[in-house]
């Protein structure tokens, strides 16, 4: 249950938003950091395979230098390993480690979702549920790189709207590992069911109403515990 909080004139609620300042201007070294996301969260970087900068900075149509900021930050939190004589590599998706994962992310799930219910403006809880929407609406189509697009353009407008920084910054390596988990074995999952959890998270949001948005935010994580149990019970 989300404690309650104290009364603050500048939080925002459906009716009267709070006037969010505007998203800092995306430097290109996020654009790589994206792009290279992407490039694991679909597998198409495997596990354990070299990173080699030229080839990616090629690939992404980013210059060396952001690309190379992007591989540091994703040494720093665990996606990228750098080894003695062997370079960068992409890290391995460890069985055993992922519902410890999935524990952590839950905690930080629930803590942006009542912060986004409270702190997002008119338009972005808008565009919270149309993200989602198009979630369904791709996995009913069988499209998962459209559900891909639109789960990872849901996660920015969440967290953009959360106004909470430190919660974001922890969030982000457990939701690519998720994401590469999810990727790998998404056969034995119903895609479709996992639209719907982010659908109810994005309406909990863009209520205003912070139960709804952690309950929502509850089902998505037990959604994805109950397909890796699945998958590491085998």
């Amino acid at each position: 249950m989300t404690p309650p909080h104290p009364q603050n004139k500048t939080m925002a609620s459906p009716k009267n938003p709070v006037a969010s300042r505007p998203p800092p201007k995306r430097r290109a070294a996020d654009e790589a950091y994206d792009a290279i996301e992407t490039l694991l969260s679909t597998m198409q970087l495997q596990p354990g395979s070299q990173i080699v900068e030229a080839e990616l900075a090629e690939r992404t149509g980013l210059g060396r230098t952001p690309v190379r900021e992007a591989l540091m930050r994703m040494v720093s939190i665990g996606l990228i390993v750098q080894q003695p004589r062997r370079g960068l590599l992409v890290s391995a998706i460890d069985l055993a480690d992922h519902l410890d994962v999935i524990q952590t992310r839950r905690v930080l799930e629930r803590l942006i979702a009542a912060c986004s219910a409270r702190r997002a403006t008119a338009q972005q809880r808008i565009d919270i549920v149309r993200c989602a929407e198009q979630m369904v609406e791709a996995a009913g189509r069988g499209d998962l790189t459209g559900y891909m697009r639109a789960d990872h353009a849901l996660d920015l407008v969440n967290h953009q709207a959360s106004h909470n920084d430190s919660a974001v910054r922890a969030v982000i390596p457990p939701i690519v590992q998720c994401r590469r988990f999810w990727y790998a074995y998404q056969h034995e999952g119903e895609i479709v069911e996992g639209a719907n959890a982010h659908l109810e998270l994005a309406q909990g949001i863009a209520t205003g109403d912070e139960a709804a948005a952690v309950a929502g935010a509850e089902r998505l994580m037990d959604y994805l515990e109950v397909f890796a149990r699945k998958i590491i019970d085998k």
